[in-house]
């Protein structure tokens, strides 16, 4: 079975945690692609979605899936998304795709985040995945000398530019021991608008892809 086959075993069963008559939040990247796809099969029986980048909002829309602004949207009972990394708490690594900050604020919203992952994502712990920073453009170096005080390597994305205007600066060599704390620290310094831990909110339930079919994990 191959990757793309597990992501999108996952991205179906998710399906199941959709609210009929409801909005649906909305993730960004390669499974994220496949539960859109997915969705499409049901979208009349949802009210509308709220996207997570411009990229899933054009796919949404190609399929006909009303979209929401996220101003507009009082209650959202789930958000469907992906991970590049996620551990035994449910703690994530986001942001390969660059939409980390608006993914962000999709999970602070939702009551329910599910995570939709083939098994090679589940680790012990997170940092072997560069973590993605979104910085102001003009903090980019300043940012970078932070990260690295924190023991990090910062790498500028080159000619990558956010759905909010701003710059990616992934950060490698970080052993993420306390994924809480280092979100709060790295989140606190100056000129950073996210970073890509999702720890302090994180998965509420993981639907990982394996061979032996999909296996559903709940937060503790």
């Amino acid at each position: 079975m191959t990757q793309d086959e597990l992501k999108q075993q996952a991205a179906l069963r998710a399906l199941d945690y959709v609210i009929e008559g409801a909005i649906v939040g909305v993730g960004t990247g390669s499974t994220a692609n496949f539960f859109i796809d997915g969705l499409a099969t049901m979208k009349d029986r949802i009210a509308g979605a709220v996207a997570s980048s411009e990229v899933s909002a054009r796919r949404l829309a190609g399929h006909g899936i009303p979209l929401l602004d996220m101003n507009d949207v009082e209650e959202l009972p789930v958000y469907i998304d992906g991970a590049d990394e996620i551990d035994t708490s449910l703690a994530m690594i986001k942001g390969g795709g660059g939409a980390q900050t608006r993914e962000k604020i999709v999970a602070a919203v939702a009551q329910k985040f599910v995570c939709i992952c083939d098994a090679t994502k589940k680790v012990a712990q997170l940092g072997r995945f560069p973590l993605p920073v979104e910085v102001i453009p003009m903090a980019r170096a300043q940012v970078a000398r932070e990260l690295v005080r924190l023991g990090g390597r910062p790498v500028l994305r080159e000619g990558f530019i956010t759905d909010n205007g701003n710059l990616i600066l992934d950060v490698h060599g970080l052993a993420i021991h306390d994924p809480v704390s280092l979100e709060i620290t790295i989140d606190g310094i100056v000129g950073v608008v996210t970073s890509g831990l999702f720890a302090k909110r994180g998965a509420d339930v993981l639907l990982l892809a394996t061979p032996d079919g999909v296996q559903a994990f709940e937060r503790t």
